[in-house]
């Protein structure tokens, strides 16, 4: 007889809806008294396990297009993603993580061919901002963080954060003392600048001076894991055939080819490895100023000294033939014009 009496599954469309009606009771300031408002969040819970079942499927069943569909098309009706960001910080982190999974995987949901999620942040691109300022937050910047970049996988999104003055916090959050803040803040940063490749070499062709000046101070952290983290992304960069402009003007700087040669005789192996993916750039550019080849010179007994003992713990062809490039082309450069003395600061010892 139990049985009998058990209620009907909510349709995705129901889910959407119903959530909607739950929302407004994660606000701690609702007029409903506590004990109504605990079990609205409760409902609210399991509502949020209702959809991510839909979407990926559960135990004894899996995810349909249909009721993917549809719930989709729901979810970007009337402003529901931006009611949802608002109320994450009165959610526990269990139904937090819940959350992204549902927005994650709405994000790339397509219906006939076209990405709502993208067509609603492209009408409602202010919600960014609501989303950004928790990456700050040791608390939410898992969960702002995982959502952000999944909002960065469309260009609208992506474009938007590039263009505005929310790009420059980044440079703060990656130094953040807190550990959940920085690695957040990395990934997302790394996003931002490798996903959207024309986006970004627009950007930086047109942001090159502030950009790489803040971004040199990354390079040069007292953090291991900053540095590391910077180097990386810098070759990353720097090596992308969409960005051949800017990493001929990089260079072309004696001031970054110093901290370059900085980096190759870090205290730490991985951080010298990486260095020298974007270092090899410098003698390999055929066009170096004067400048360039002069502090090569300078330098170049102990370059080629250290390049003699640096080696990989694990054979590799590539490595071996690019360092053998950097030594042939520095043993063959000539001084151009006044005679330079060793830069200071970037000596090899």
């Amino acid at each position: 007889m139990k049985g009998l009496f058990k209620s009907k599954p909510r349709t995705p469309v129901e889910l959407v809806q119903h959530l909607r009606h739950l929302l407004p009771y994660t606000s701690p300031n609702h007029a409903e008294r506590k004990t109504k408002r605990q079990e609205k969040i409760c409902e609210l819970r399991k509502v949020i396990l209702e959809m991510r079942t839909v979407l990926y499927g559960g135990d004894t069943r899996e995810p349909t297009e249909e009721a993917c569909v549809k719930l989709t098309l729901e979810f970007y009706k009337e402003d529901t993603f931006r009611v949802l960001i608002a109320s994450l910080p009165n959610l526990d982190p269990g139904t937090r993580q819940d959350v992204t999974h549902v927005i994650s995987n709405l994000q790339r949901q397509r219906v006939n061919g076209r990405c709502i999620a993208s067509e609603y942040l492209e009408s409602n691109i202010d919600i960014l901002a609501k989303l950004l300022p928790g990456c700050d937050d040791s608390e939410l910047a898992l969960s702002y963080g995982a959502i952000l970049r999944d909002c960065i996988r469309h260009q609208v999104a992506a474009k938007y954060i590039l263009e505005s003055d929310y790009i420059k916090t980044f440079f703060r959050y990656i130094q953040d003392p807190s550990y959940d803040i920085s690695s957040d803040a990395t990934d997302t940063f790394r996003e931002l600048l490798t996903r959207h490749k024309s986006t970004v070499a627009e950007f930086l062709s047109k942001n090159y001076d502030w950009f790489f000046k803040e971004y040199n101070s990354l390079m040069e952290s007292p953090n291991y894991i900053t540095r590391r983290n910077a180097v990386k992304l810098l070759g990353t960069m720097l090596l992308d055939r969409s960005n051949t402009s800017v990493m001929v003007r990089y260079v072309c700087s004696v001031e970054n080819m110093r901290i370059l040669m900085n980096l190759l005789r870090d205290s730490h192996k991985s951080i010298q490895v990486e260095a020298f993916h974007v270092f090899k750039l410098f003698p390999a550019n055929k066009k170096k100023p004067p400048e360039i080849v002069n502090v090569l010179v300078a330098n170049r007994s102990k370059l080629i000294r250290f390049f003699s003992d640096f080696n990989l713990e694990k054979a590799d062809e590539q490595f071996e033939s690019d360092k053998a490039e950097v030594v042939k082309e520095i043993a063959t450069l000539e001084l151009k014009g006044q005679p330079s003395s060793t830069l200071n600061g970037s000596s090899l010892l």
